[in-house]
């Protein structure tokens, strides 16, 4: 994975420039009968309610395509200055942002808390696995739904990441210059399909004893919004866990809103996403981030980072 803007500055980790994707029209049948069907589930798992009832679910919706088009169409939409490519800042302005009754962010490894503060500043290579038989749900989503949208590709294959990830950190911020958002945009340096286009902050669900990471993935009329509650170890190793109890916790919750505007939230328990930052024996920072569903291993990307010397 490469540091940078999307068109990488790094020789050899060119990502193609954005543009919506022309599908055949058997692949925009097939999406569209996808996206119903996961519609469906939100409606029968879901729950109503407003952003003005669970302020703490408020982030961005997605239009009809995504790409990098959230980040511009928020910042018009809140009047919000939107800054991209930073060359220094994190997803974090500070993980002091994260202390609670359970969380001391002076107890975090300096080199990790580093990395989520200083994030335009690091360089990162990343490895994929999935596992069987969840990895056919997964290429499935990814092949019929990601593509159409351009919005979590996630790599099914080894090889789709031998060409590095770019990795763009963006800002938006209000008329006090105070950010908003932290946007951490990332695309498969071989195709250029997007993997993540993320809306990063902070944020207390009513169910948490403290501030969490709360990440927003824009979807059509829609986002998919993790919650990840932190822990560090006595090592000074962090964990973000997704793994809340209930409506209102940590978790990962898909918002869909209805064509009357109100929202309809299904918080999918069966979904969990774990990340573990450390430094190996030999001094190097490392990412696990592994995904499972029903209990079944579905996606495991391990990552090594290293901080770029100043030129």
């Amino acid at each position: 994975m490469t540091r940078g803007d999307p068109d990488s500055k790094v020789p050899g980790v060119t990502a193609p420039a954005l543009v919506e994707p022309e599908l055949p029209l058997w692949h925009r049948a097939l999406a569209k009968i996808g996206a119903s069907f996961i519609y469906l589930l939100i409606r029968v798992f879901g729950r109503t309610t407003s952003f003005e009832d669970e302020p703490w679910l408020r982030g961005p919706l997605g239009g009809a395509y995504i790409g990098d088009r959230p980040y511009e169409e928020v910042a018009s939409a809140e009047g919000l200055t939107l800054e991209r490519d930073l060359q220094q800042g994190g997803l974090l302005p500070s993980m002091t942002a994260l202390d609670g009754p359970s969380f001391d962010a002076s107890r975090v490894d300096p080199a990790v808390r580093d990395f989520y503060e200083r994030t335009a500043e690091y360089r990162m290579e990343v490895w994929s696995r999935t596992y069987f038989p969840a990895h056919l749900a997964l290429w499935l989503l990814v092949k019929v739904l990601s593509r159409k949208v351009d919005q979590l590709n996630f790599p099914t294959d080894t090889l789709d990441t031998a060409h590095g990830v770019t990795s763009e950190i963006i800002d938006l911020r209000d008329a006090q210059g105070r950010s908003r958002y932290r946007g951490w945009f990332r695309r498969l340096g071989a195709t250029g399909r997007v993997v993540y286009t993320g809306f990063y902050m902070t944020e207390r669900p009513p169910e948490s004893a403290g501030p969490c990471v709360k990440v927003v993935f824009p979807m059509p009329d829609g986002n998919a919004t993790v919650i990840l509650e932190p822990r560090v170890d006595a090592e000074g190793r962090l964990e973000l866990d997704s793994s809340g109890r209930g409506f209102g916790a940590a978790g990962f919750y898909r918002i869909q809103r209805g064509a009357d505007g109100r929202l309809r939230v299904w918080r999918i328990s069966s979904l969990k996403e774990h990340f573990r930052v450390y430094r190996d024996a030999q001094g190097i920072l490392r990412c696990d981030h592994r995904v499972r569903f029903l209990g079944l291993p579905v996606l495991h990307l391990h990552y090594r980072l290293e901080r770029v010397p100043p030129p």
